[in-house]
C-alpha cells in the first residue's frame, strides 16, 4: 500500500511538472488603457516564459495595449510549446515614426511550436499611407506580424488592421497553419500585402478574409507546399505568385494549390508575375481551382514582363513556368481580356491547362491574349487561348 502511495505521488508531481504555465501580462505591469506603453511588460513576460522548461501560455486579456516593436526570439529559450492567447487589442503608437523604420512591429523567430490565438492587431497605418501618397520622405513602414526560422506555427482567429506595410509574413518556416485570419485595410493603402509567404514549406491558409491595398496573398521564392482554401479576397491585387526574378540566382516556387476562393473587385484574380530579366528561378506544379471572379480586372494572368514602376528591365524573363492548372474558374471580368498569358520568349510556359473556364465581360464572353504559352484546353473553356 505504501509503495502504491509513493507511485501515485510521483505520478502526480510528474504530471504537474509537465503542465502548462500561464502568465498574464497584467501581472507584469501592462495596463489595458491603450495609452500606457506596455512594451517592457510584454518583454518581461517573454523573458520569464523563455526561461521556463514547461509549456507556456501568455495571456493578453481584454483591453487595448499600446506597444512599440516586439521581438520574441526563441534562440536562447528552453524548448517547449508557447501559446499567445490574445483576447484584447494590441495598438501601435499613433506616431508612425516610432515603428516605421523597423522591419516588423511584432516578430517571432527561432521558435518550435508557437501558437497565436485570437486578438486584434491595430497598426494604425493610415497616417503613414498618407505620407507616402503625398510624396514626402517617409519611413517604409513595419510589417505587422512576422514569423521567421520557426516550425510548427499556428495562427488562428487573428485580425490585422491597417498595417503600415505587409500584414503577415511567413519567412523561412516549416509547417505553418493560418486559419480564420482577417486582414483589413483600405483598398488604396500602399504595399499592404495581406499574407506573404517565402522560403517556407508546408504552409496552409484556410477560412480567411482579406481586404487590403495590395496582394491578398503573395507567394515569394522558395515556397514549397502551400495550400490556400476558402478565402475571400477583395479589395486587393488578388493572389499572386511573385514577383519572381528579382535576383539572378533565386529559389523556385512549387506545389501550390489555390482553391475555393472568391475575388471581388480586385485588380487581379490568380496571377503569376516575374520580372523581365535573367534568373534561375521557376514556378511549377501550380493549381488554381474552383474560383469565383466578381468584377475582377485580370481574372487569370501570367505576366512575365512585370514592372510596377518606370525603371523596367528591357530583357527577357528567365523564370520557367510549367505545369499550371486553371480549373473551374468563372465569373465576371472588369476588362475585355479575361485570360492573359504573357510568357517568356526565352523560356515559354509549358504544361498550361485551362479547364472549365467561363469568364464574361459585359454579358459577353471575355477575350483572351496568350503569348509563348503551351498547353491544352479542356471541358468548357471560354475564351479560346492555347
Amino acid at each position: 500500500m505504501a509503495s502504491l502511495l509513493v507511485i501515485s505521488v510521483f505520478f502526480f508531481f510528474s504530471i504537474s511538472s509537465c503542465s502548462a504555465q500561464s502568465y498574464n501580462v497584467l501581472s507584469f505591469g501592462a495596463k489595458p488603457d491603450g495609452k500606457t506603453d506596455a512594451t517592457k511588460a510584454f518583454m518581461a513576460v517573454w523573458e520569464t516564459a523563455c526561461a521556463s522548461s514547461r509549456p507556456v501560455t501568455i495571456v493578453v486579456p481584454k483591453g487595448r495595449f499600446l506597444l512599440r516593436s516586439l521581438n520574441f526570439d526563441g534562440s536562447k529559450c528552453k524548448p517547449k510549446p508557447v501559446i499567445f492567447r490574445i483576447d484584447g487589442t494590441l495598438v501601435a503608437p499613433a506616431d508612425y515614426q516610432v515603428i516605421g523604420n523597423e522591419d516588423y512591429w511584432i516578430f517571432f523567430q527561432h521558435l518550435d511550436s508557437v501558437t497565436v490565438y485570437g486578438g486584434v492587431l491595430d497598426a494604425r497605418g493610415a497616417s503613414l499611407w498618407g505620407c507616402k501618397k503625398s510624396g514626402k520622405k517617409c519611413p517604409s513602414g513595419a510589417t505587422t506580424i512576422g514569423f521567421q526560422s520557426s516550425s510548427n506555427v499556428v495562427v488562428s482567429g487573428l485580425t490585422s488592421l491597417n498595417s503600415q506595410m505587409f500584414h503577415v509574413v511567413i519567412n523561412g518556416c516549416n509547417n505553418v497553419k493560418l486559419q480564420g485570419v482577417k486582414v483589413l485595410a483600405a483598398g488604396n493603402s500602399p504595399n499592404t500585402d495581406g499574407i506573404h509567404v517565402q522560403s517556407s514549406s508546408t504552409v496552409s491558409i484556410m477560412n480567411t478574409k482579406i481586404s487590403t491595398g495590395d496582394d491578398c496573398v503573395s507567394i515569394g521564392p522558395g515556397t514549397n507546399g502551400l495550400w490556400i482554401e476558402n478565402v475571400a479576397c477583395g479589395p486587393g491585387h488578388g493572389i499572386s505568385i511573385g514577383s519572381l526574378g528579382k535576383d539572378s540566382v533565386e529559389s523556385g516556387v512549387q506545389n501550390v494549390t489555390v482553391k475555393t476562393v472568391t475575388f471581388t473587385g480586385t485588380d487581379n484574380g490568380v496571377r503569376i508575375k516575374s520580372w523581365a530579366r535573367p534568373s534561375s528561378g521557376f514556378a511549377k506544379d501550380i493549381r488554381f481551382q474552383h474560383c469565383v471572379m466578381n468584377n475582377v480586372e485580370n481574372p487569370i494572368i501570367i505576366d512575365q514582363n512585370y514592372c510596377p514602376d518606370h525603371n523596367c528591365p528591357v530583357q527577357v524573363s528567365g523564370i520557367k513556368i510549367s505545369d499550371v492548372l486553371f480549373v473551374d474558374i468563372h465569373g465576371t471580368s472588369a476588362t475585355e481580356v479575361g485570360v492573359k498569358l504573357d510568357c517568356s520568349s526565352k523560356k515559354p510556359c509549358t504544361g498550361i491547362r485551362l479547364e472549365d473556364v467561363k469568364l464574361t465581360y459585359q454579358n459577353k464572353p471575355a477575350a483572351s491574349a496568350c503569348t509563348h504559352a503551351g498547353g491544352i484546353e479542356a471541358g468548357f473553356f471560354q475564351p479560346n487561348c492555347l
